[in-house]
């Protein structure tokens, strides 16, 4: 068996690579080994709306309540909606069923830990090791798991703990985001992408709530139109609706709602690292950024650097993937981090990147200030960045081989001190990620270029 977790979680072709078989088993190990000493756990299992996360879901409630986990189904709900009630309601784990920005046919699942909290590397390699020896865990009689929600658990006599009555999980998850947004957003007006997924009901009840003006869009999911031209990865309809609408700015949000990226009055992007440079300078205003401290990662540009030395501020960098921007938080006690792609981490406030405290955020810094978005991100002078993405067969194999680190020591050559080289397997897909940065736009292209070349010859 080659290793089954990610970057992310589990993630694959739904009723494919990722087979219902396969959700019993993560499931059923995770249980095992996360509820261990607990006599009665509970477990939090939410999804993203495609239509491959209802099948998942029974397979992934099997195999906890078959490893004698109760289950707290909460439905459709973001990523960090889960992550915050497993630690609300003190849950042994959390599972969130969704393949975040990938295309509809994919799927995945991600699981938290007590607390909320991403699973260390050392504990995805005891649910690995566990699911090859074949072995569950496997209680009878009153030993095994029960589906704690509304539709049908009473019928069956089963008694509900007030404090796991799934009613209102949606309404804690808005409160808790209101509060922790502190800000009045009276008189921003902001046209929010939800790609329809997760963030179609709570996204734009959020912003509501903290007093915005909001248009919805792309917020009607069928189970099979998540992400298709829409959200974060496809900022085309946003940038032309902010302009028909006259908003101040648009948030657009991934399939799974635990990332944001932004728009402009005047259509303009601002990417994650705009967003964190903002979101910085706001902390360090006031006094509130821990060790006057920004963690991000390696993908981030070098204007991101530029501007935080500037400022004064400390930025640590990690390897590519929030788990790697949490672990750093973590281990330093910081309180802000991120990642390009828009990852944005509060952990005063959440245990994982949250794409709509993200915007409630952003938007607070614009009513605070009473600055547009424009001008609060120009504060970042990004230096150009070209990033490929190959697909290719075996990703590991093929960023290893020797002609590839052959031609990246080449063209770093070529770039001197004007720029830098990332060269990277994705963690979630078959894809080579190729980045170029260099002041010359035309020479980070060329390079890019060329380099993502020799990458599909291999």
């Amino acid at each position: 068996m080659g290793r089954l977790f990610g970057t992310d979680g589990v993630r694959g072709l739904a009723n494919g690579s990722l087979s219902p078989e396969l959700a019993l088993q993560v499931s059923g190990a995770a249980a095992q080994i996360l509820s261990r000493g607990k006599e009665r756990a509970l477990a939090v299992v939410g999804r993203d709306p495609r239509a491959s996360g209802e099948m998942l879901e029974a397979a992934v409630t099997a195999g906890l309540t078959a490893a004698g986990v109760n289950v707290l189904s909460v439905g459709v709900l973001p990523t960090p909606a889960v992550a915050y009630l497993t630690g609300l309601y003190d849950a042994c784990l959390g599972v969130m069923i969704s393949a975040s920005h990938n295309p509809m046919p994919d799927n995945g699942i991600k699981i938290f830990a007590a607390g909320g909290h991403k699973l260390e590397d050392a504990v995805e390699d005891r649910i690995e090791a566990l699911i090859a020896e074949g072995t569950p865990l496997r209680p009878v009689g009153t030993g095994i798991g029960r589906v704690l929600n509304a539709s049908g658990a009473r019928d069956q006599g089963l008694v509900i703990p007030d404090q796991y009555s799934v009613a209102g999980t949606h309404e804690r998850y808005v409160e808790h985001l209101v509060a922790a947004t502190g800000q009045d957003l009276s008189g921003l007006t902001v046209v929010v992408d939800c790609a329809h997924g997760a963030a179609a009901e709570v996204g734009p009840a959020a912003y509501r709530a903290a007093g915005a003006t909001v248009i919805a869009i792309n917020a009607e999911p069928d189970g099979l139109n998540i992400n298709d031209g829409c959200g974060s990865t496809h900022l085309g309809q946003i940038q032309r609706a902010v302009g028909e609408y006259g908003a101040d700015l648009g948030i657009a949000h991934d399939g799974d709602a635990d990332r944001t990226l932004a728009v402009d009055a005047n259509g303009a992007i601002v990417d994650g690292d705009a967003i964190l440079a903002i979101l910085a300078l706001a902390m360090h205003e006031t006094g509130s950024l821990v060790q006057n401290t920004l963690v991000a990662t390696v993908m981030s540009n070098l204007g991101l650097h530029i501007a935080m030395r500037e400022a004064g501020i400390t930025l640590r960098t990690t390897a590519v993937g929030d788990r790697y921007v949490l672990e750093e938080l973590r281990r330093g006690g910081y309180n802000l981090g991120g990642e390009q792609s828009g990852h944005v981490v509060f952990p005063d406030f959440g245990t994982t990147g949250d794409g709509i405290l993200t915007g409630l955020k952003l938007m607070a810094r614009m009513a605070q200030t009473r600055r547009s978005l424009a001008d609060l991100a120009s504060v970042l002078q990004t230096v150009p960045q070209v990033l490929v993405n190959v697909p290719v067969t075996d990703k590991a194999t093929v960023a290893a081989a020797p002609e590839i680190r052959e031609a990246v020591q080449e063209a770093e050559r070529v770039l001197g001190d004007s720029g830098r080289i990332l060269l990277r397997p994705s963690g979630t897909e078959q894809l080579v990620r190729v980045m170029v940065e260099a002041t010359d736009p035309v020479q980070a292209q060329q390079l890019a270029d060329d380099l993502a070349k020799r990458v599909a010859a291999v």
